[in-house]
């Protein structure tokens, strides 16, 4: 049968610059891994998540891109559009 991801991943710039960046899984609307961004590992939620946790750790393949987007990308995206709606409020 059909099966459902969702994943939910972003980041906050905090008010004395340091950014927190965050990232979780979900399988058929369960709570499936989450990723801390200070130690960089991840956290499997139930049995059936360990398999992926192992895997993903192991590999190392998706640690590099988190880390990149959680410490770049995001905060320019975030910095980018919280300036648009400056400009935008700034209209009106």
């Amino acid at each position: 049968g059909a099966h459902t991801i969702q994943t939910i991943r972003g980041c906050d710039i905090l008010e004395d610059g340091r950014v927190r960046g965050y990232y979780q899984n979900a399988y058929d609307g369960r709570d499936f891994l989450t990723f801390d961004t200070n130690t960089m590992t991840f956290t499997a939620l139930d049995e059936a998540s360990q398999i992926t946790k192992r895997k993903w750790e192991q590999d190392g393949s998706f640690i590099v891109p988190w880390k990149k987007y959680v410490e770049n990308i995001c905060p320019e995206w975030l910095r980018k559009y919280v300036s648009y709606g400056r400009a935008a409020l700034a209209r009106k």
